[in-house]
Formats: structure tokens, C-alpha cells, sequence
């Protein structure tokens, strides 16, 4: 079973959390993606969904899905979304798609944020995927400064504009140890609009497509 599989498998698994006659949150990426087409086989029995990017939105839409502003709706029972990494306690590294402060703004509003990837994103200490920081554009080469006394090497992606006009520094070279204090520490730098740490409002649950079927991990303690 290759990873793609595994990542099919975590989002058809996460429909046991949908609940009837609610609004959906949806995340952004390729995992994501087949969580959408799981979600279109159930759709008459949801109310719609708020998404976290254009991409998935329009992956909605054309399967027939109304799409709400979130400003339209006075709560999100389940949100659903992929990570580029989790540790135990389900804090994520997130934004690898560039839709990290969408995401965290739909994570923040709902009562369950379910993630689901495959096995591989699981890990001990986060930081060996690059944590995304989206910036504001004229504030770009401050923020990286600031982030270099940090301790992080801050990389540019280049020709990338998040759905906010706004533009992504990838930071390498981190063990995050202390994701809450870190994520903070991040967007008190001036210019910064979020980073891709999801420690303070991690996942609820974690699904994990593997070989031996899928896991559902909880936060340790």
C-alpha cells in the first residue's frame, strides 16, 4: 500500500465523525482531497461546508456541495483537515499547501478538528518538515531576520501568493520542543500573519491510514 492509499484511507474514515444535518469544515491538500470525494457520497445528509481555500472549495462545489462563508454560519460541529506533521499530543505542523491561516481560523471554530494523513507524518518531535510562516509581503525580510536569532533558517517560497495576497517563509533547521511557546514567539514578530503550528488548538483526534488498517490516536497526556 502506497501513501497515497493510506491517506485515501484516514479520509474515509473520518466520514464516523460527520454529523447529520451540520456544517462540514474542510481543509486544503491531497489528502483532503479524497476526504472530499468520501464527503460527496454522504452529501444529502449534510447541511454544506466552509473550506479553507479556493482549491477546495471549488473541489465542492463540483460535486454539488454548498459552500459557506464562515461569517454565515454560528458553528462548525466537525473539521477535517490533513498535516504535514503531528506529534503525540496531536500538535501539528500545518500549511505545506499554503492554506495555514485559513485552516487554523476554521480549526479554531469548530468543536472537533479531526486530522487524518498517513502513517509517515506521525512523529516525536516536530520540525523535520519545514514549519510554514505566512507573512506579510513588505514585512518579508524583517520577519526572516527576527526568525534567524531564533535559530530557524528561514527559505522563501518563492512564487507563491496564499489565497490572503500574502507570501510563505519555510523555516528549516528546528526542533520544536516547546510548540505552544514557539508558535506565540512566532506570531508576536511583527508582520506575521500565523505560522503553521497547530499547538494551541491541535487536533482532537488523529487518523492515520497504514498497512495494518487505519489507527485512531488520541492526545497523550
Amino acid at each position: 500500500m502506497n501513501a497515497d492509499e493510506m491517506k485515501k484511507q484516514a479520509a474515509w474514515a473520518a466520514l464516523e465523525y460527520i454529523t447529520t444535518d451540520g456544517v462540514v469544515g474542510v481543509g486544503t491538500g491531497s489528502t483532503v482531497n479524497h476526504f472530499i470525494d468520501a464527503l460527496a457520497t454522504i452529501k444529502h445528509r449534510i447541511e454544506g461546508a466552509v473550506s479553507s481555500s479556493h482549491a477546495s472549495t471549488q473541489r465542492l462545489k463540483d460535486y454539488g456541495i454548498e459552500v459557506f462563508d464562515l461569517n454565515q454560519v454560528n458553528e462548525v460541529a466537525v473539521y477535517v483537515d490533513g498535516a504535514d506533521e503531528s506529534n503525540h499530543a496531536l500538535q501539528l505542523i500545518k500549511g505545506g499547501g499554503g492554506a495555514l491561516t485559513r485552516e487554523k481560523i476554521i480549526a479554531a471554530v469548530a468543536d472537533k478538528f479531526v486530522c487524518i494523513a498517513d502513517s509517515s507524518k506521525l512523529v516525536d518531535v516536530l520540525g523535520k518538515f519545514p514549519l510554514p510562516v505566512e507573512v506579510i509581503p513588505m514585512s518579508r525580510s524583517y520577519v526572516a531576520r527576527e526568525i534567524v536569532k531564533l535559530g530557524g533558517q528561514p527559505v522563501y517560497r518563492e512564487g507563491v501568493i496564499t489565497d490572503n495576497g500574502n507570501v510563505i517563509l519555510d523555516v528549516h533547521g528546528l526542533d520544536i520542543m516547546e510548540p505552544i511557546k514557539l508558535e506565540k514567539t512566532l506570531n508576536d514578530i511583527v508582520g506575521v500573519v500565523t505560522n503553521g503550528l497547530f499547538a494551541m488548538r491541535p487536533a482532537d483526534v488523529l487518523l492515520l491510514g497504514s498497512e495494518n488498517g487505519t489507527q485512531t490516536v488520541l492526545a497523550s497526556k
